[in-house]
């Protein structure tokens, strides 16, 4: 899940930068628009990753990576 929600705040990041620098939305292109329904989807998506991802700031890594030893 986390890899996931990286991958779609990463998406958003770089929609973002088209944005600011080009005024060029790419997820508005590629799916009809702002106001259309998989556009709405998308961001919405980018939204709860990045509140997904708020919770990665505060995960302990000497944990994680002694949980991930001991899987393999």
């Amino acid at each position: 899940m986390d890899k996931f929600a990286l991958v779609l705040v990463i998406v958003g990041a770089l929609n973002w930068l088209l944005v600011g620098l080009f005024q060029f939305d790419l997820v508005a292109a590629l799916f009809g628009g702002q106001d259309a329904l998989l556009s709405r989807v998308v961001y919405t998506l980018v939204g709860i990753a990045g509140v997904w991802c708020i919770s990665l700031l505060f995960r302990d890594r000497d944990k994680v990576a002694t949980n991930d030893k001991n899987r393999v």
